[in-house]
């Protein structure tokens, strides 16, 4: 299995941090390595309290790695201490890719490490990135400077590719209204290749979410960036890392429900529809086969996600299409057929039928709206 190591801090809660980090990685099909830098105590509303290892520690504990597994790529996360900054930025040079999830402000604007240490990021730790994956809030507050428009994404990502990195991902700014909208930035002016999302000029790709709620959930940001490091490591390039640790993420966790003792079962089963959608919709679009496949009838499965979220299989089902019918309307130059055919409709008659069901109006109709307003 190839080794991915992750160096942050540790999160009793286990939903963000190492114990998330392990997970993922693990269920990915690489072996997780881990360092941690310091212990959080936090619960699902707020942290409580962290205690940070000396840097010596830390690096220790990379060494050991690096010495014995040789990880072909890093994923760097919560380092609260400066001197523990310059320790990880000198220790993992032997590592192919890094990627810098700094995680320097909270998903409520709160800042979670010191001046100080956002000062060392900026100095040791960008300059080292293949990918440096930053939250809006957190590209303002390493640049001074507000971030509200498309074109002020872009001009921030270019100012922090200027510091070393060579690409950026900027997520969760609401420029757009009712989705989240992330960027792309890749370095040296040249084109990302990327089969879904690509702009004119060939310097940034613009991509976006309609589920605000679900993409802002305590540790996605940490899932994404470990995601993407695991498909770095598994040889993608980085917008093809993206996309398939974005495909990861949207079903794991983005639609995914936290079960509780009672109900343990249902959510496992609704968790792992929504696997198997993400896995088949290209192909599957009928509520048996998901039904077929999870080895419930289709009135449990129905009666399962109406308890879950409200919503029939079948809702569920066109929700998802709807939202990859929307993004490569919006964000590729795919053709109708194109995009028909992407999506395992039968003829382009039916899957015109079904999107103007869902939206009102036909694909071609919106890809003009959705123009005029950019």
């Amino acid at each position: 299995m190839t080794p991915v190591l992750t160096i942050t801090g540790s999160d009793n809660s286990g939903w963000s941090g190492l114990q998330l980090d392990l997970r993922i990685i693990t269920d990915m099909g690489c072996h997780a390595l881990t360092a941690a830098t310091c212990i959080v105590m936090q619960n699902d509303r707020e942290i409580r309290d962290a205690v940070d290892f000396p840097p010596y520690i830390v690096r220790q504990q990379i060494e050991s790695i690096v010495g014995d597994f040789h990880p072909r790529v890093a994923k760097i996360g919560l380092v609260r201490n400066p001197d523990t900054v310059r320790v990880i930025a000198e220790e993992t040079v032997g590592c192919r890719s890094i990627v810098v999830a700094p995680g320097i402000m909270s998903s409520n604007g709160t800042q979670l490490i010191e001046d100080e240490t956002v000062e060392a990021i900026r100095q040791y730790l960008i300059p080292r990135a293949t990918l440096l994956v930053l939250r809006q809030i957190e590209a303002e507050r390493i640049l001074g400077c507000s971030i509200s428009t498309n074109e002020d994404m872009s001009a921030a990502a270019r100012r922090l590719c200027e510091m070393g990195a060579e690409s950026v991902m900027l997520r969760g700014a609401r420029i757009t209204n009712g989705r989240l909208v992330a960027l792309l930035y890749k370095t040296c002016g040249t084109k990302t290749k990327t089969l879904r999302y690509e702009d004119e000029n060939g310097e940034g790709t613009f991509f976006s979410s309609y589920n605000i709620e679900g993409w802002q959930q305590h540790g996605v940001g940490g899932a994404l960036s470990s995601a993407i490091a695991t498909r770095l490591a598994m040889g993608d390039d980085v917008p093809t890392a993206i996309s398939k640790a974005h495909e990861y993420v949207h079903s794991r966790i983005v639609y995914s429900v936290k079960s509780d003792s009672k109900r343990l079962r249902p959510a496992d089963i609704y968790n792992e529809f929504m696997n198997l959608l993400t896995d088949n919709y290209q192909s599957a679009h009928d509520v048996a086969f998901y039904a077929n496949r999870l080895n419930v009838t289709t009135r449990y499965l129905s009666q399962i996600t109406h308890d879950t979220v409200s919503k029939t299989p079948k809702q569920i089902i066109a929700d998802y299409l709807m939202n990859e019918t929307r993004q490569l309307l919006e964000n590729s130059r795919l053709s109708i057929k194109e995009i028909s055919d992407a999506l395992g409709f039968s003829s382009v008659a039916l899957f015109c039928k079904f999107f103007r069901q869902q939206q009102g109006q036909t694909p071609t109709d919106y890809r003009l709206s959705v123009d005029l307003l950019s």
